[in-house]
């Protein structure tokens, strides 16, 4: 008898040793970011998410937001960086993410440049313009949200459906008068070339672009205490970079850490950093950015986005009201509310 209990109570502490090991072994998340530089990707080179959340994090490099998005619908990511005109199409087709928090405002990351000698001065001078810009991308909507405020049709405008690195070859030949792109194209053009728009200034007339962090809203909802964490260590990046700018040189270990993850050239970080907006935590809490509910700025910017691509043919139709896919949520809770 004697005996018979000692082996029930090595199975009860061995069932119990099981339990504990698979729970442990469930605590992982799989995190998507792109070639985009920010101050959070130091945070992923110190390994300060897995030190402050106790999970196990497998990192996934993406090129582009519509392959973050594919992986999402397949389940293979948990939380990831995409841009406005991917998550909107994302969100329109079914896809059940969410945006809790946005990693930057483009702001004059994005800018819609003419080129020396082109002949253009003033935005109606564009007419009858070659234009370059990539297609179905967040540079393509601000495009034709840039010729509606100048007034001109875009059937006025030679637009032509370019990949970055071919924009910034076109520049370079002269075979294009203008073209609305990112960096490094962005930064190889202006060298010859003059902005006349930027995408913070035409957010700030009502249609916003931006990139966002997106979360599955099942497993976000499953695992609220990590969502929270991995919200406040990125805010806390972003202060480090705000609090002091100069600091960010070519030669600083923040610099190189980026450098280390995604590749690209240390001189050329400093200047690509200070063309984004790094949103403080009660900023984006505010209406103008997650808050707000229908009339907040995500929701609108997702709304609109959409309903760009829908006029491209890129999705069937849209949702009624994309603040069901803005859930700020877990930012309120960094936040203590």
């Amino acid at each position: 008898m004697k005996q018979l209990i000692k082996t029930i109570g090595l199975i009860v502490i061995l069932s119990m040793v099981l339990c504990m090991g698979t729970a442990f072994a469930q605590k992982e998340a799989t995190i998507g970011y792109q070639l985009v530089f920010g101050p959070w990707l130091t945070s992923i080179v110190d390994g300060t998410f897995e030190k402050e959340t106790g999970y196990k994090i497998n990192w996934k490099k993406f090129d582009s937001g519509a392959k973050v998005i594919n992986a999402m619908a397949s389940g293979d990511v948990h939380i990831a960086l995409a841009g406005s005109s991917p998550v909107a199409a994302g969100v329109s087709r079914g896809l059940d993410i969410e945006v809790i928090w946005i990693f930057e405002d483009i702001a004059s990351a994005e800018a819609l440049v003419v080129r020396n000698g082109s002949g253009i001065i003033a935005p109606q001078d564009l007419k009858g313009k070659k234009l370059g810009v990539p297609f179905v991308s967040t540079t393509h909507f601000h495009t034709l949200f840039a010729l509606e405020q100048f007034g001109i049709d875009p059937k006025e405008v030679k637009i032509l459906n370019m990949t970055p690195p071919a924009i910034a070859a076109a520049w370079e030949r002269g075979d294009i008068d203008a073209a609305f792109v990112w960096d490094p194209a962005l930064g190889r053009i202006k060298k010859n070339g003059r902005v006349l728009v930027t995408s913070g200034q035409l957010s700030s007339w009502g249609k916003a672009t931006f990139d966002g962090c997106v979360a599955q809203k099942k497993w976000a909802a499953e695992n609220e205490d990590f969502v929270v964490k991995f919200i406040k260590i990125v805010a806390a990046a972003d202060e480090s970079y705000r609090s002091n700018p100069q600091a960010w040189t070519p030669d600083s270990p923040m610099v190189k850490k980026m450098i280390s993850l995604i590749g690209g050239e240390p001189s050329e970080v400093p200047d690509i950093l200070a063309l984004y907006g790094w949103l403080p935590l009660e900023e984006q809490a505010s209406d103008r950015w997650l808050g707000g509910w229908k009339d907040g700025g995500v929701a609108r910017a997702l709304y609109f986005t959409s309903e760009f691509l829908l006029q491209e043919k890129k999705i069937e139709k849209m949702l009624p009201d994309y603040s069901a896919v803005v859930n700020p949520k877990y930012l309120n809770m960094a936040l203590g509310k």
